[in-house]
């Protein structure tokens, strides 16, 4: 059976206030609608078991995890369990047996027969929330639903563990390589409110040339947790030459007048997609030339990457056409030791030290997503029509690195977009994230519309 979770500090419970907290409560149903993407996940479960066929597999939601002490950080759901079943629930496990057929083990609202509901800081009732009933996760879900505590996975039946079985775990990441249309409207929509949160920290920038990085952040979350479910990943906002730091999550230094500042941050929605979206602003409304000149570099690298976003090609196909449009401006800036061809070799990328990363990744329900895929299957595979990926090249100049003008270090400038693989009918590509500007004086015009 199920533990209470108390603390050291809570205070004893008599039997008399025990059994007085059990009388007297009425009976109140929570009506949770039917999820949209009930049919979507039953077939994705059908997929799955077909590729292991006379196995049981289990793939869990998780736990909570402490963060200091007796608190834990808020839960959020393991991503391949809510793919296949659209429960955001902790402390539950999704079984398919070898016919086929799926229950959710879960851990629902317990009854006034114990204490949990009264005493319980983790899962009781008056403590943490009112968990789901087994019925209404079940109405609500599609499929069938039963107490964790029953949960046996005893027998001769093969079975395999999400995260303990490698085999598994590929599956069912590569699974979500393509995004079936639910999935790219979920995607759509958190692009879309990721665009407002942008909107609203250039309405705040008042406050933000007072307070900071730390007031974007803070900004941004407002409307990540007002219409979404949370941040799809810490934000990223990097002034000046934080900016050269690729995963700036501090975020606790000044925004000065003369600066840009570097915004890499998405909105999860509610159930769970993503949003990673980066734009580099001039902290005055306006580029310098020099910021302007390095900045459109970047973005005709972009243009680049983006044009080699198309069916069938290469996973890796726009990163190369990025990096080249870079190797080249920096070969012009005459940064680079060797030739342009040499520099893009394979066995060289001397490029890379102001390049640093790959453009691309896979977006979806995680930020990196599809992570545990097969190369054969992602990195050295070949893009397919509903696939979603970022295109988010960077140059990066270091204020410590010698080998650049003096006046170019500690300028670091990255511009990402998300971007689904269509038909090549409806031109190879669509940016999800269209709704912020990227060309220079188009940001220049936007943030001077919102601009206080």
């Amino acid at each position: 059976m199920t533990e209470e979770k108390t603390e050291s500090h809570d205070q004893a419970v008599p039997e008399a206030w025990s059994a007085f907290m059990r009388e007297g409560w009425g009976d109140r149903e929570l009506n949770l609608p039917a999820h949209p993407v009930t049919p979507y996940a039953a077939a994705r479960r059908a997929r799955l078991a077909e590729a292991f066929p006379g196995e049981r597999l289990v793939v869990p939601s998780g736990t909570y995890k402490v963060r200091s002490n007796d608190t834990d950080y808020r839960f959020r759901p393991d991503s391949a369990h809510t793919y296949l079943t659209g429960n955001q629930t902790s402390d539950a496990s999704l079984v398919i047996e070898p016919d086929g057929s799926a229950v959710l083990y879960a851990r629902p609202r317990s009854s006034r027969e114990t204490d949990e509901f009264f005493r319980d800081r983790a899962y009781g009732e008056l403590w943490a929330g009112r968990r789901p009933s087994a019925r209404e996760l079940s109405d609500s879900l599609g499929i069938e639903v039963r107490h964790i505590d029953s949960l046996d996975l005893g027998g001769s039946t093969p079975t395999r563990v999400l995260h303990e079985d490698p085999d598994l775990t590929r599956v069912a990441s590569e699974l979500r390589l393509v995004k079936d249309e639910w999935e790219i409207a979920e995607l759509s929509e958190a692009c879309e409110i990721t665009a407002l949160g942008f909107e609203d920290c250039v309405r705040e920038w008042d406050d933000v040339r007072t307070y900071g990085e730390r007031w974007i952040e803070g900004t941004f979350f407002r409307r990540a947790r007002a219409m979404g479910n949370d941040l799809g990943y810490d934000s990223i906002v990097g002034a000046g030459a934080h900016a050269t730091t690729l995963h700036w999550i501090d975020n606790t230094g000044p925004v000065k007048p003369d600066d840009m500042v570097l915004l890499d941050m998405g909105v999860e929605g509610r159930n769970l997609y993503t949003a990673d979206i980066t734009r580099t602003l001039p902290v005055s409304g306006t580029y310098s030339p020099l910021h302007r000149e390095l900045y459109t570099l970047v973005l005709r690298a972009q243009e680049a990457g983006i044009a080699a976003v198309r069916p069938g090609a290469a996973f890796r196909d726009p990163h190369h056409a990025a990096v080249s449009v870079l190797a080249h401006g920096l070969s012009d800036m005459g940064l680079l030791p060797v030739s342009v061809d040499e520099a893009l070799d394979e066995t060289s990328k001397v490029y890379s030290r102001w390049t640093l990363h790959s453009v691309s990744h896979m977006l979806g329900i995680d930020v990196h997503d599809c992570a545990a895929a097969a190369k054969e299957a992602y990195t050295e595979g070949t893009l397919e029509e509903g696939m979603v990926l970022t295109v988010e090249p960077g140059l990066y100049f270091q204020i410590d690195d010698l080998l650049v003008p003096g006046e170019m270090r500690g300028i670091g400038i990255r511009i990402e977009d998300d971007i689904l693989v269509t038909a090549a009918s409806e031109g190879g590509a669509r940016n999800l994230s269209h709704h912020l500007p990227r060309h220079p004086g188009e940001v220049e015009e936007w943030m001077g519309r919102l601009l206080p």
